[in-house]
This record gives C-alpha cells, sequence and structure tokens, in this order.
C-alpha cells in the first residue's frame, strides 16, 4: 500500500506580486507530489508568505506566524519580511527556516529537509499554468522583481532587490498557457513596470519565430488573447509609464 502523500499548508499574504510567489511555490510543491492543506491541523507542515512593506503588514504577518506555531507547530516563513530573519526569530524562534522574497528554491531545500518529498513524483497531475490562488477568469503575470528607484518613502528595493525582467519570451509563454487554461483577463504586476527591460537593455528575446524586444510596448502588443477568446489585458500602472 502506498503511503500517503506529505501535505503542506500554506498563508498567503500581501500584495499581487507575493500571490504570484505563492502560486510558484505551490505549483512546486504540487508537481513535486505534495499534496496542499486547506487547513492547519491536516497539515504536517506550514509555509507563511510575509509582507513587510507597512508597519501594519509586518504585525499582520508576525501574527499569521503565531496563529500557524499555535495550530501547526512546523512552520517555514517566506516573502518580503523574511529578509529580516532576526525580527522574525526574535518574536517566534521556533521556526524552522526563513527565507527572503522569491527565493522559490530556498523554500522548497527548506521543505525537503522538514518534510521530504514523496517517493515518485510524476503521480502528481499538475495543469500547465500552475496553481492559481486567483478565480478562473483572471490571473496576475509578474514580469518584473524589485526596483532601481530609491523613493525615501519606500522600501521595496530593501525587501525586493534591484530590477530583474523575466525574458519576453517566458513572460510571453506564460500568458499563453494561461489564456489556453481559460483565463479571461491578465493583470500584468510589478514593482516598476514601466522600468520593465531595463536591466536587460532591451535584449531580443525569439518568440515565435520572431526576435522581441524586452520592452512594455512590446509587452502590449504581444500577449496572443485568440480572436473570440475575450480576454484582455489590464496593466495597473498609467499608459503614459510606458
Amino acid at each position: 500500500m502506498e503511503s500517503p502523500a506529505p501535505r503542506v499548508g500554506f498563508v498567503s499574504l500581501g500584495c499581487p506580486k507575493n500571490l504570484v510567489d505563492s502560486e510558484r511555490i505551490l505549483s512546486r510543491l504540487r508537481a513535486e507530489g505534495y499534496e496542499i492543506s486547506p487547513s492547519y491541523d491536516g497539515a504536517e507542515l506550514v509555509v507563511v508568505n510575509t509582507c513587510g512593506f507597512i508597519d501594519a503588514a509586518v504585525e499582520e504577518s508576525l501574527d499569521a506566524i503565531g496563529e500557524a506555531l499555535k495550530e501547526n507547530g512546523r512552520v517555514i516563513v517566506t516573502g518580503c519580511l523574511g529578509g529580516d530573519e532576526k525580527r522574525i526569530r526574535d518574536a517566534h524562534p521556533r521556526v524552522l527556516a526563513v527565507t527572503g522574497a522569491h527565493a522559490y528554491e530556498a523554500v522548497m531545500d527548506a521543505v525537503h529537509e522538514a518534510l521530504p518529498p514523496p517517493h515518485d513524483p510524476f503521480t502528481s497531475l499538475l495543469p500547465p499554468e500552475g496553481v492559481k490562488l486567483t478565480p478562473r477568469h483572471y490571473a496576475y503575470l509578474k514580469i518584473s522583481e524589485g526596483c532601481n528607484h530609491r523613493c525615501t518613502f519606500c522600501i521595496i528595493p530593501q525587501l525586493r532587490g534591484d530590477l530583474v525582467s523575466r525574458p519576453i519570451g517566458e513572460v510571453m509563454l506564460e500568458a499563453e498557457r494561461l489564456v489556453e487554461s481559460g483565463v479571461r483577463e491578465l493583470l500584468v504586476v510589478s514593482q516598476d513596470t514601466s522600468a520593465y527591460g531595463v536591466d536587460l537593455k532591451y535584449r531580443p528575446d525569439l518568440r515565435g519565430g520572431h526576435c522581441r524586444p524586452a520592452s512594455g510596448s512590446w509587452l502590449l502588443r504581444l500577449v496572443n488573447c485568440p480572436p473570440g477568446s475575450g480576454c484582455t489585458m489590464s496593466i495597473p500602472t498609467p499608459m503614459w509609464m510606458i
């Protein structure tokens, strides 16, 4: 008789960019054969993806970690607040591991150490678009991480680092998979959408047999919503910034 798949609970806090990080971690977990538990008591450990943008978000994150420790006892912390490991461990010394924002490999390493994956990960079925936490009709499409600006009122660069744009081909492939899965609205998100591609020097990327420069204007033109699909794309940034 096969042993049951290990079960992981998940708490996702913060902005849409953090939600995308949660989706990617959950997709990795499911791809490796882990089950996702909807409750603390049904999980063998809990991952808490935190936010640290403002004081209220920090308090919410620390409270969520405390609740997970109380209800489950085995907790891995990731996300923006994870960049301040000392603060987390001072408040909750029993956490198993702490990683920073968008540290997918570090999170998976911590999960593997605390809860080894099942013997045969290929028995788990995972849709091409991965695990999504949004309703089926829309999805967030994250095109970059971090920000190069140093605004005095904002700590995003401290939390998520400098701008790192995803290659345009990679972005387009994810967009096409989402549309094919039934998504009708793509919400493009990043810390600084208008700066997309600056760090890549607008380096061209091969997609669909054509070289496309990594830039916001090309991204607007390239999202492939098939005729009759009803799919639209939204960018939560003033259009004059693109």
